[in-house]
């Protein structure tokens, strides 16, 4: 009759296991986000000065036009996805 095999013990880990290589890709992409938010918030403002200056952004009253709008609240989205990136670069290299 052979014998038992004496029982293991179980290994307790904290968390998910995080190889070297997964540790290079996870700070390469939270510094491809930080690049991206500080893409954004350099070119976007410079883009909606140009815009406001054109003159179809506003009528003869003065009024913003439809022309203004639309690129202000395009260029309000791309400064808010700005903002989600750079919490999101901050979170990954903190963590």
């Amino acid at each position: 009759m052979p014998r038992p095999l004496p029982a293991r013990r179980a290994q307790v880990t904290r968390g998910p296991a995080r190889t070297p290589r997964l540790e290079r890709v996870t700070t390469l992409l939270a510094v491809l986000l930080l690049l991206n938010a500080a893409f954004n918030v350099l070119v976007w403002p410079t883009f909606y000065r140009r815009v406001a200056k054109d003159p179809r952004a506003r009528d003869a009253q003065g009024r913003a036009t439809r022309f203004l709008v639309v690129h202000a609240v395009l260029i309000g989205i791309a400064l808010a996805l700005a903002a989600a990136s750079l919490v999101a670069g901050v979170a990954a290299l903190v963590a």
